[in-house]
């Protein structure tokens, strides 16, 4: 690992006037995926501003709207009762994301930020536009197994690996920023971006900018909700495919339903068109067999992942008889 000197600034103010200042350095707070790509040498910063005692890590609840401060730990965030209560879709997601450790660990908004784990972007012996612009992508005619079914173009199909995001995309949360700009919100759905041909450039944060909070509305779906996370194995890896599935029923009629996946495109990929087709019809599985043939759409695999165009539809219908008790 290359040297690297570290700060601690006491306000998110001195934070982005460092990270500004020095355009080699990363804010870090819990550590669980930069300090793994410093390891392997994928990012080599030369100052870490460490972000984590910041005083970012409330949850409030005003009106009808939660807060969750960036610097919330997944573990208290997911455990909190009124997000169970209130935002039960989050909490699935959150605890799908990683084991204990890694929850009582990371921060809600690393959690967002998190990079792709592609092997390609981790080996820096093998081409990757993410990591070594020009380089090329390796995953296109490589092992791509884990890689994108939408959303990709030729220059990257790496897929975005939160679980927690999906649900938030689904959610429709709001991110909001600190910059030397000043402030502003982001709808959650704009905060990551399709790889185009800038793949390097994951967000749409500008240079500077730290995320202080997500504010996410409480909705009608605290009931028929679930997250289904599909794994190569049991104990905890990243998805394959994952759905977020949240309905709300009036004598099982779908009055409003929200629905989004991951594991499948350089960002969470919300099934806005999958989500106007099921409100209004009975909460049957043909019902959702229909809106799963919508959701797929202009889907496409590669080489090693055409499976993806099977398990995501049945994925999609599993999910929501699993948040409706369909048998």
């Amino acid at each position: 690992m290359n040297q690297f000197q570290y700060v601690r600034p006491a306000k998110p103010k001195a934070a982005i006037e460092a990270r500004v200042k020095d355009q080699n350095s990363q804010f870090i707070a819990g550590g669980t995926n930069l300090l793994d790509l410093m390891k392997r040498g994928v990012m080599n910063p030369e100052r870490l501003i460490d972000i984590s005692r910041l005083p970012l890590d409330k949850l409030e609840r005003q009106g009808n709207t939660f807060r969750i401060g960036s610097m919330a730990l997944n573990a208290t965030v997911a455990d909190d009762k009124q997000v169970l209560e209130k935002l039960p879709l989050l909490a699935q997601a959150l605890n799908a994301g990683a084991s204990a450790q890694l929850r009582n660990m990371a921060t809600i908004g690393g959690n967002m930020l998190q990079r792709t784990r592609c092997p390609y972007f981790y080996d820096t012996a093998l081409p990757c536009n993410k990591r070594e612009p020009g380089s090329g992508c390796g995953a296109l005619e490589g092992y791509n197994r884990m890689h994108a079914i939408f959303g990709f173009s030729d220059k990257c199909i790496a897929v975005h690996p939160s679980d927690m995001s999906v649900a938030l995309v689904a959610l429709d949360a709001t991110v909001l920023v600190s910059g030397p700009k000043g402030d502003r919100r982001i709808p959650f759905a704009e905060l990551h971006r399709l790889p185009g041909d800038i793949p390097q450039k994951d967000t749409t944060l500008e240079p500077g900018e730290l995320i202080t909070a997500v504010e996410v509305p409480e909705g009608p779906f605290t009931k028929n909700v679930h997250y289904l996370k599909v794994r190569e194995r049991a104990s905890y890896a990243f998805a394959l495919v994952s759905v977020a599935a949240a309905l709300q029923l009036e004598n099982n009629v779908i009055k409003d339903a929200r629905l989004a996946m991951g594991g499948v495109a350089h960002k969470p990929w919300r099934l806005t068109e999958a989500e106007k087709s099921l409100v209004g019809k009975p909460a049957t599985e043909a019902t959702f067999q229909a809106a799963a043939e919508i959701a797929m759409r202009g889907a496409k695999a590669f080489k090693h992942n055409a499976f993806k165009l099977k398990l995501g539809p049945n994925a999609i219908v599993q999910a929501l008889k699993n948040a409706t008790n369909v048998a």
